[in-house]
């Protein structure tokens, strides 16, 4: 049966107010394929871009979805056929193509970037890993140049991976990072600290290897406190290297330690489009290769069960897309952690 004309989706309606609409089948340019949508989780930039002066208005909201393929567009080489499960990201809250967001019946998924379910995991288990997987890749990967899985294994004992510090270790992102991180052999992904222990930073550099090894921190909150822990526990004799999933002053950084260098991965990137978050920037092609790369990696290391999703919390307030409208609000008041949330429709 033919896909609906008209589908179901939440919607910016005006600013700081979403919700459920019907709006038409969105358009399917050649390199994307047709998904009908049996899950979706959610992030915090979802809620933010609702709530936090975006002007999205119009846009369909959401990036992580599960689901079944329903068409093929002529230039996906990946070989996606009619009734593949398949997962991944796409760029919600996106005024230059509003109909491309998650929370709907169908979705438009950029073909190459998406892959095929595991048999063994769940719609609701894959629906998690669209925005964490991309981020992953970026932050710790093209940014920060961990070796990548299966490299890692030929590190000598004379040349191992880095140490590497990732704050935000219990949110949906950090705990898909710890799991990469430790498949690239770093130290680091074995010991855990209490951020609001007073003494955080003097117990990071204890458990090092040696009070100077840690160079690379990627930071999963980038807001409070967290920039200048992370600062403040990387080496002052060797350069440091410090990525966050949000922009961060420079000065930030800097007056806690001026051994650390600075910068910000957007997970939007991936899809070599441009984007437009209150300024028009270009796509960028490399972020797109490395990404299809990253993910065909990940798909294996799902598939040989080496990587697990972060825990679903399934329909909490409500089913569908009027589900989503609860889990929103009920991430913004604060109210999630250590889960994701995911929806069924």
């Amino acid at each position: 049966m033919a896909p609906p004309s008209e589908i179901k989706a939440v919607v910016v309606t005006k600013p700081e107010t979403a919700e459920v609409k019907t709006v038409p089948l969105p358009t399917l340019p050649d390199d994307y394929i047709l998904v009908r949508t049996t899950a979706v989780a959610l992030n915090p930039t979802d809620w933010k871009h609702v709530y936090v002066g975006f002007n999205v208005v119009g846009a369909v909201v959401g990036c992580d979805y599960a689901g079944v393929v329903e068409q093929v567009g002529p230039k996906v080489t990946k070989p996606f056929v009619k009734g593949d499960r398949v997962c991944g990201m796409v760029h919600g809250s996106n005024t230059l193509r509003p109909e491309g967001g998650g929370f709907a019946e169908y979705v438009t998924a950029k073909g190459d970037l998406q892959i095929k379910i595991p048999d063994h995991l769940s719609d609701e288990d894959a629906a998690t890993l669209g925005v964490g997987i991309s981020t992953v890749g970026q932050g710790l990967y093209q940014a920060l140049q961990l070796p990548l899985p299966g490299i890692a294994e030929a590190a000598s004992a004379s040349n191992p991976p880095p140490e590497i510090l990732i704050y935000g270790g219990s949110t949906a992102t950090g705990l898909l990072g710890i799991q990469f991180a430790k498949l690239s052999g770093s130290l680091g992904a074995d010991a855990a600290f209490d951020y609001r222990s007073p003494a955080v930073v003097d117990e990071i550099k204890a458990w090092s290897a040696d009070a100077d090894a840690l160079t690379l921190a990627w930071d999963c909150i980038a807001e409070g406190d967290a920039p200048r822990i992370c600062a403040a526990a990387l080496s002052r004799t060797r350069p440091g290297h410090y990525r966050a999933l949000r922009k961060v002053e420079d000065e930030t950084l800097a007056a806690v330690n001026d051994k650390v260098d600075n910068g910000t991965t957007l997970g939007y990137t991936i899809l070599g489009e441009p984007i437009n978050k209150g300024k028009l920037q270009p796509g960028i092609p490399e972020d797109y290769e490395h990404g299809k790369m990253f993910w065909e990696l990940a798909r294996g290391l799902l598939e040989q069960k080496k990587i697990k999703p972060a825990k679903a919390d399934v329909n909490r307030g409500g089913k569908g897309l009027e589900g989503v409208l609860v889990g929103l609000e009920e991430l913004r008041a604060g109210k999630v952690s250590g889960v994701k949330l995911v929806y069924t429709l």
